[in-house]
């Protein structure tokens, strides 16, 4: 049987009477994700915000630099302590740079690999433009 009023029955949902599934890992990709392309690598932005928070990096900043004054805010010892671990993480986003130009040279190799064996002249192209200027022959 069809009811001939159907259309005047309402649906009604209590509280939690649909489905009740949720995210709950923060997206904090929003961050970094803000940093214009043409101010830095915001990948390795990551990746050193990793190591050591930039309030991290600016509060060990600002102990050595107050410990080196000399006044009596910073004791030296907690400065030459702050000053350890600055140099630490410098060591440590140091390397991050170096692993990543590494990776960009082996990137770069492998499309030039492909690119030579799928049209020999358009690499010849790419070489073209990006080789040393030539000097003009004494005459």
């Amino acid at each position: 049987m069809f009811p001939w009023l159907w259309f005047f029955a309402p649906r009604i949902q209590l509280p939690y009477s649909g489905p009740l599934s949720q995210t709950v890992e923060p997206n904090t990709s929003w961050f970094f994700g803000a940093i214009p392309p043409n101010a830095g690598d915001g990948e390795m932005e990551s990746k050193a915000f990793d190591i050591a928070s930039y309030g991290r990096q600016l509060g060990l900043i600002t102990e050595v630099l107050l410990g080196s004054i000399g006044n009596d805010t910073i004791e030296p010892e907690h400065a030459r302590e702050s000053l350890a671990r600055l140099k630490k993480i410098y060591l440590e986003i140091e390397a991050l740079k170096a692993e990543r130009d590494l990776s960009l040279a082996d990137q770069a190799t492998a499309l030039l690999e492909k690119l030579r064996a799928a049209d020999p002249a358009q690499l010849a192209q790419v070489l073209e433009r990006f080789a040393p200027p030539r000097l003009p022959s004494p005459s």
